[in-house]
């Protein structure tokens, strides 16, 4: 299990003081214990995240105790794109609990690569149930089965590591090829009409043509 080391934040800090001193605002609760406010390395954190994502279990460690969690939610800064803020769900290690894991594809496709078609992932994490100490980080998925433009993915081709139960319906698409379609460059007709007045105009500028009628003068 990964650990991270946490002291119990003032709420009344100032979050932006705290950041720029290399810590991260954050937040744990669930499981009866009450909501409670803590800072973390920003750099410890980040290690954690990575290997942990929000599927595996991170005991977080405070002068009050340790407390056993997931990465419930990260809110992340949309301009520097680093987290700024943590919260924490608190679960009980003996008791299964449902969570959404990150699909990794892998390998490489003959449809795809013989430039038969695109791929297509339809989806990106499934639901699984297990007890904390099971679940996966990740799911892999190996796309060289998509070796024809009709082949398909499904969840049940997903295999689950011991200990885990699928939640998401076995039959839905993972992974699919959608056919090449070639682009064809569209003509734009002419305007022969066009073309004729832009003609006959050029030409009565050049004088072409006399009038079409002449008053003579009376004498």
């Amino acid at each position: 299990m990964l650990n991270l080391n946490a002291k119990i934040r003032d709420i009344k800090e100032d979050l932006e003081v705290l950041r720029k001193g290399g810590n991260l605002p954050a937040v744990y609760y669930g499981m009866g214990k009450p909501s409670t406010s803590i800072s973390i390395p920003m750099v410890e954190f980040k290690k954690v995240w990575n290997k942990a994502g929000e599927s595996s279990t991170v005991k977080i460690t405070t002068a009050d105790g340790a407390v056993d969690a997931l990465i419930h939610e990260v809110q992340v800064d949309p301009v520097s794109d680093q987290p700024i803020h943590v919260d924490f769900l608190v679960i009980d290690m003996n008791k299964k609990i449902q969570v959404g894991v990150p699909l990794e594809f892998t390998g490489v496709s003959e449809a795809v690569k013989g430039g038969l078609g695109t791929l297509v992932k339809v989806l990106h994490e499934i639901e699984i149930e297990a007890l904390p100490k099971d679940l996966p980080h990740n799911l892999v998925v190996d796309i060289s089965k998509l070796a024809t433009v009709d082949s398909q993915i499904l969840v049940s081709d997903i295999v689950l590591p011991a200990g885990v139960a699928l939640i998401t319906k076995d039959t839905e698409v993972v992974a699919s090829v959608a056919l090449q379609k070639e682009e064809k460059e569209e003509v734009a007709p002419v305007d022969l009409s066009a073309i004729e007045v832009e003609k006959k105009g050029k030409k009565d500028e050049e004088g072409g043509e006399a009038p079409a009628e002449v008053t003579e003068e009376k004498k």
